[in-house]
């Protein structure tokens, strides 16, 4: 079964290109040729196409690649179509924002390899794998996403200070500054404690105690050099090290500002 295509695209002369070559192939049919992002929406939930072809831009169009690509995450799909975006722009920003909303395939327009037949052979290549049966939900799959890094981050510095695995308290560590940052500006009034108590079903002493020695035990194996670089907010004179609750807070603050 061919192939169907929809183009968004806002060239008159690279549209007509396409056409022609799609025409001369039995694997591909093009469903539709648009450069509005709007009613490129409108072509998705009525014909289905298997893949898009997307200009970024679309300069003398309707709104523009971006705008599509937000509203399609919107839409409810049984099947996701395979995207691959032709672009004249090519800056970090952009790919960072395309790489994140799981554009298939990117061809810089002004690149020696591009031509509309690699365009074409790239999407019949995507298409040949298998396809989930359901919805892809972006935002979903975006928040996972959030989710791996901010716990890689927390994981990262906890290591960093030496904070090892192996400590009781380093898992009580671990989720008070996850709560913490997935809560900002949440108006619960649960503690962090509260939440550690709920969750673990111990005492509020007995997973104090348990962060607290997890911090000295950081305390008396790193350097006193590697501490003052990586542990940079003001300690209790008297005591040498921080609190559960200073400790939680500063890598919270510190985790947040690297998001």
């Amino acid at each position: 079964m061919a192939m169907k295509v929809l183009l968004i695209e806002d060239d008159k002369t690279e549209c007509a290109m396409y056409k022609e070559l799609i025409e001369g192939k039995d694997n591909i049919k093009l469903v539709a040729i648009t450069n509005s992002s709007i009613e490129a929406i409108k072509y998705v939930n009525n014909y289905k196409p298997d893949g898009i072809i997307l200009d970024l831009e679309l300069n003398n169009g309707e709104g523009s690649g971006f705008d599509f690509i937000e509203n399609i995450k919107k839409q409810k799909l049984e099947k996701y179509p395979k995207i691959v975006v032709t672009t004249n722009i090519y800056s970090d920003s952009v790919y960072n924002f395309l790489h994140k909303n799981k554009i298939d395939f990117i061809f810089y327009k002004n690149q020696v390899s591009y031509s509309r037949e690699n365009v074409l052979n790239t999407l019949l290549l995507l298409n040949a794998y298998e396809k989930p049966n359901k919805m892809i939900d972006f935002k979903l799959d975006s928040e996972k996403n959030e989710r791996d890094r901010l716990s890689d981050l927390i994981n990262k510095e906890l290591d960093l200070i030496g904070v090892g695995t192996h400590l009781k308290g380093r898992k009580y560590l671990y989720d008070a500054i996850y709560f913490i940052i997935q809560n900002d500006g949440n108006d619960e009034k649960m503690t962090v404690i509260q939440y550690l108590v709920g969750k673990y079903k111990r005492s509020n002493s007995t997973i104090s105690r348990a962060m607290q020695n997890a911090i000295l035990h950081a305390w008396r194996i790193s350097s006193i050099e590697d501490l003052s670089a990586l542990y940079t907010a003001r300690i209790n004179y008297e005591t040498g090290v921080p609190t559960p609750t200073e400790f939680i807070y500063y890598y919270s603050d510190k985790i947040k500002k690297s998001l």
